[in-house]
């Protein structure tokens, strides 16, 4: 009889943001979860989260934690990341509407247009399509982007029809990025997803 395979490590970057909730949706799926602060903490997990907040005030909290370089070199790395909402524009190669000096960590290569949907106050839920098996998904979005360009590479994971089917979700790689928020949605498809890549990982 083979021996269960550990708990997934995940880490979820700890410097603002949605940290609480995705730790709790990670945690309800079996992971073990890591709070990312410093460099060192990267070394022990299986995958990463970069949560929603606000991209600009992420940006800058990552190079004042020396953590821009290490968390950059790491997805480069292979190491299976997740990002969502300003987590998907640190994951972009370009950002329109970003401010002056903001920068990404270039992880996916697509175009996202920050605060997309409207600022706080235009937050919203929106039916998306899921695209891997065409079905639907319920999902929150709060001063999110949206992609409005990708390589052809980059597989699209959803699409929002009520906004003309802006892609709103995408895989490349190791690496998901999502214009809205999963871990306060309900629906732990995306998270699955990050712990099926870490499997894919281990084969």
């Amino acid at each position: 009889m083979s021996a269960a395979r550990p708990a997934p490590v995940v880490g979820v970057l700890a410097l603002q943001g949605d940290v609480r909730e995705h730790r709790a949706v990670l945690e309800s799926l079996g992971a073990t979860v890591v709070l990312v602060r410093r460099a060192s903490e990267l070394e022990s997990v299986d995958a990463l989260v970069l949560p929603g907040g606000e991209s600009t005030t992420i940006d800058k909290l990552l190079r004042a934690f020396d953590l821009f370089g290490p968390v950059k070199d790491a997805i480069a790395g292979g190491l299976p990341t997740l990002g969502s909402c300003a987590g998907m524009i640190l994951m972009a190669r370009d950002i329109l509407g970003g401010i002056e000096g903001q920068q990404t960590l270039d992880a996916i290569p697509m175009t996202v247009r920050r605060n997309a949907f409207g600022r706080q106050v235009d937050s919203s839920e929106v039916e998306l399509t899921w695209v891997p098996d065409g079905s639907s998904m319920h999902a929150t979005f709060i001063r999110a982007p949206w992609v409005e360009a990708h390589d052809p590479e980059v597989e699209v994971l959803a699409t929002a029809d009520a906004h003309g089917g802006k892609v709103v979700a995408v895989r490349y790689r190791r690496c998901i990025a999502t214009a809205f928020h999963p871990e306060i949605s309900g629906d732990s498809r995306v998270h699955e997803a990050l712990l099926a890549l870490i499997a894919e990982s281990d084969e």
